[in-house]
């Protein structure tokens, strides 16, 4: 109590008479789950009055102000002013401005791809073998987060140049549990009870999964996640890396075993709600609505954790759906426990002080704090207080990324846009309307080879 009461004393005279200190979401000190040490230790460290930090990144709209009620505290704790600025078209934007010499202080960007080849060009700056040894040591999975943000800089050599903050996960099985009840089932922990599982209920002369692969001209990339998922449990991390950067073929057997798996739940005779030829036709946000069906119409559904934005109006997670982890193979136990997903990365564009400054703030367990205790965030940073959680599905969220021992970037996203935003689209809806995994493997494969 007394270390509490002098820390909070400490924060309220560091903060006393700051115009923005009545601004800020939480009041410094007052709630005692989040880490407001970490926040007194980097207001030590850092005098920035009179500087301005620009930051550009993908958030817009209610992220937007999520990320401002964030960064509100580094400008209280540094005195620097942070100017923030997005676009519709931020991937294009920041090309733009890095080519043209004005780029942002620090930017912020869900697309590896593009940061490869900012790095490429020389338009990021390295941050070093301290930030690397950080990235092992209080990341879940570290090496998974370090292979994620290291690139080949404009000299050739690798080097980390990024620092992965608010990531996404997608290797998650929605459910009713109401319904689970009703049938006596039992969520599933290894991939051969979620076989096991689906059988049961077709036995019981239900339907097990509804699929959708519909979206509009990009139909056909649920399937992708599909087989993602269902390679980091087939294979290694390593045949991942490989596949996804086209070291191995797409009709590698790994691949192709991976395609088939996916087939196993999406062409099995009632597996799927409506067959093949729904699965294909099904719009991926109509897709779930069969678990809530009275009756049933499925039991299962695969997807990443916005999905719940396409439930019922009023639909409360946790209660009326909840979700469990994509398990593993028993028989593939050496493997571990993988975990599929996407997220943003930030990065130094234009060296400057209250550049380097913001990202010593994003190693802070407060600045995941403050946004793990609102909304749409989850961190696989180990000190974080898991508590500040703003609810029980986010942070069961959390601790599936805590508990991972590899993560992996969604390999459609780390292709070229012909390929993962195109050939494979396509191919998987082929795949579901009857094509084989070897026949439509080897036409992804031709398209891949035809890129110059």
């Amino acid at each position: 109590m007394k270390k509490h009461f002098l820390m909070t004393a400490a924060l309220v005279s560091l903060l006393a008479g700051a115009a923005g200190a009545a601004e800020l979401k939480f009041a410094p000190g007052e709630d005692g789950k989040f880490n407001w040490a970490s926040f007194e230790e980097f207001s030590k460290g850092h005098d920035l009055k009179g500087q301005t930090l620009t930051i550009f990144g993908p958030w817009r709209g209610e992220d937007e102000v999520l990320f401002k009620s964030v960064y509100a505290y580094f400008e209280e704790a540094t005195g620097a002013e942070i100017k923030y600025s997005s676009s519709e078209n931020y991937e294009q934007q920041i090309v733009i401005d890095t080519q043209a010499g004005s780029p942002p202080d620090v930017a912020i960007l869900p697309q590896p791809g593009l940061i490869a080849d900012l790095a490429s060009k020389g338009y990021l700056t390295p941050l070093g073998d301290e930030t690397k040894q950080w990235l092992l040591d209080n990341y879940a999975a570290g090496q998974s987060w370090v292979d994620l943000s290291t690139y080949k800089g404009k000299d050739g050599n690798a080097q980390l140049f990024a620092l992965p903050y608010k990531i996404d996960v997608k290797s998650l099985v929605w459910y009713v549990p109401e319904n689970f009840e009703d049938a006596g089932y039992e969520v599933p922990k290894t991939m051969e009870e979620l076989k096991a599982l689906t059988e049961q209920i077709v036995a019981d002369g239900e339907t097990p999964w509804c699929i959708g692969l519909g979206s509009g001209g990009a139909t056909g990339w649920p399937a992708t996640d599909w087989v993602e998922d269902l390679m980091l449990r087939t294979q290694t991390p390593e045949t991942y890396d490989k596949w996804v950067t086209n070291a191995i073929p797409f009709d590698d057997p790994a691949v192709t075993g991976a395609i088939d798996e996916f087939g196993w739940f999406a062409k099995t005779d009632k597996f799927a709600a409506g067959g093949p030829a729904a699965v294909a036709s099904t719009d991926f946000r109509d897709s779930p609505k069969g678990l809530f069906a009275s009756p049933p119409k499925c039991y299962l559904h695969h997807q990443a954790s916005f999905i719940p934005s396409f439930f019922p109006e009023g639909t409360v997670v946790g209660e009326d759906a909840d979700f469990f982890y994509m398990p593993p193979y028993a028989s593939k136990a050496e493997l571990g426990n993988p975990v599929l997903g996407a997220g943003t990365l930030a990065m130094i564009t234009k060296d400057t002080p209250a550049a380097r400054a913001f990202m010593d703030f994003l190693k802070t367990p407060i600045a995941h704090e403050l946004w793990m205790a609102q909304s749409s965030f989850l961190t696989p940073f180990k000190s974080a207080n898991q508590e500040t959680y703003a609810n029980a599905p986010m942070k069961k969220q959390g601790e599936i990324l805590l508990n991972s021992t590899t993560f992996r970037f969604d390999g459609s996203d780390l292709m070229p846009g012909k390929i993962g935003a195109g050939a494979f689209w396509t191919g998987m809806v082929n795949f579901v309307g009857g094509k084989s995994s070897a026949d439509v493997a080897q036409g992804i494969q031709k398209a891949w080879d035809a890129i110059k």
